[in-house]
């Protein structure tokens, strides 16, 4: 795994998803589920372990991946996976941060909530960025709703 800078941040996440854990958890664990609400391209392996790669705007001059790998995986439980980026000017080499997705039951409800730790502290504000614009689009997906197309795969489409 690459080394992480000495002074990194955490940032928090919490969502509610009118789903079964079950069904909230397959939309980080299946690759067909998981482009439903962040990414074009999928590739994931749910063991510890196995990979997990989600490409951004693949046709795009500015497409870049996120690779990592799942080191936790407890069916529907959690989830521990390492994120990264493949473009050097995001600053976060592949695998180099940790993601953890926990959830939990209320009522007729699934509370995702979401940890992002190791985070190099110039990529904080585009890390809680990213992740307040797609865990909203897992809500409405994971919660039957269609969350449309999303705004920003199409952005680079449009400067074209």
């Amino acid at each position: 795994m690459p080394e992480t800078p000495q002074e990194t941040n955490v940032i928090h996440h919490e969502v509610r998803v009118a789903a079964s854990r079950e069904t909230v958890f397959s939309y980080f664990t299946d690759p067909a589920k998981l482009v439903e609400w962040m990414g074009a391209q999928a590739t994931v392996d749910p063991r510890p372990g196995g990979v997990c790669r989600i490409v951004f705007r693949p046709l795009e001059a500015d497409a870049t991946a996120m690779t990592g790998s799942f080191v936790e995986v407890e069916p529907p439980n959690r989830l521990v996976l390492t994120w990264g980026w493949e473009l050097e000017p995001l600053a976060v080499p592949p695998q180099s941060t940790s993601v953890e997705v926990d959830l939990r039951t209320e009522g007729d409800e699934t509370v995702v909530r979401l940890t992002h730790s190791r985070l190099p502290a110039p990529s904080v504000d585009f890390h809680n960025a990213g992740w307040g614009h797609y865990l909203p689009r897992l809500v409405a997906v994971a919660g039957g709703l269609d969350p449309g197309h999303d705004p920003w795969q199409a952005e680079a489409s449009a400067r074209r």
